[in-house]
């Protein structure tokens, strides 16, 4: 089957939508290195302005403009000065929302082929502040594929998002979903 872009429309849709749905769709980065891929284990949703977990709940600044353009685009960060985080802006313009991305599978053949939290995805993936607010749409430097894997709801765990315990009932919120290995 053939390798689709993930298209602006798909980004537009509910968050916790889109969340789930990115599960098993691949994360494509075409860099320094050559082509590099891995398929999406591990997202968290942030949704809208009242999700006092998400950056855009202390209202629009430079850091978080990009969460209030439109769907489909990278939103990409720096925690504890030091780990860059990958996001795509979901939902209408105005409205800021966006998904983390915390995990990717790559090619079984790699030594380590989980590439497990936020920071170590960005480092493998080469994902830094220069792609901040890069169409992810367009299917260049970095972007987010359909290889046609289908992926059935008992596949996917939801929990509490990690690390926003500052955020009150927010922090409870189950808006991070991991893909189940089959062996458990």
């Amino acid at each position: 089957m053939a390798h689709s872009v993930l298209t602006r429309a798909y980004f537009r849709r509910p968050t916790v939508l889109v969340a789930r749905s990115l599960l098993g769709k691949y994360l494509v980065r075409n860099g320094e290195s050559g082509v590099l891929s891995g398929r999406i284990v591990e997202v968290e949703a942030y949704v809208g302005p009242r999700d006092r977990a998400s950056h855009a709940s202390r209202g629009r600044t430079k850091r978080t403009e990009v969460m209030f353009g439109p769907a489909g685009v990278a939103y990409v960060y720096l925690v504890y000065g030091m780990y860059h985080c990958f996001n795509v802006v979901t939902e209408r313009i105005g409205y800021p929302a966006a998904i983390l991305v915390r995990a990717v599978e790559i090619d079984s053949s790699a030594p380590t082929p989980l590439i497990d939290g936020p920071g170590r995805v960005c480092r493998v993936f080469q994902i830094d502040r220069s792609l901040d607010r890069l169409d992810l749409t367009l299917g260049q430097s970095l972007w987010l594929e359909d290889r046609g894997e289908r992926v059935s709801d008992s596949k996917i765990a939801a929990f509490p998002r990690i690390g926003v315990d500052y955020a009150g009932k927010w922090a409870v919120k189950p808006w991070r979903f991991r893909l189940q290995r089959a062996n458990g």
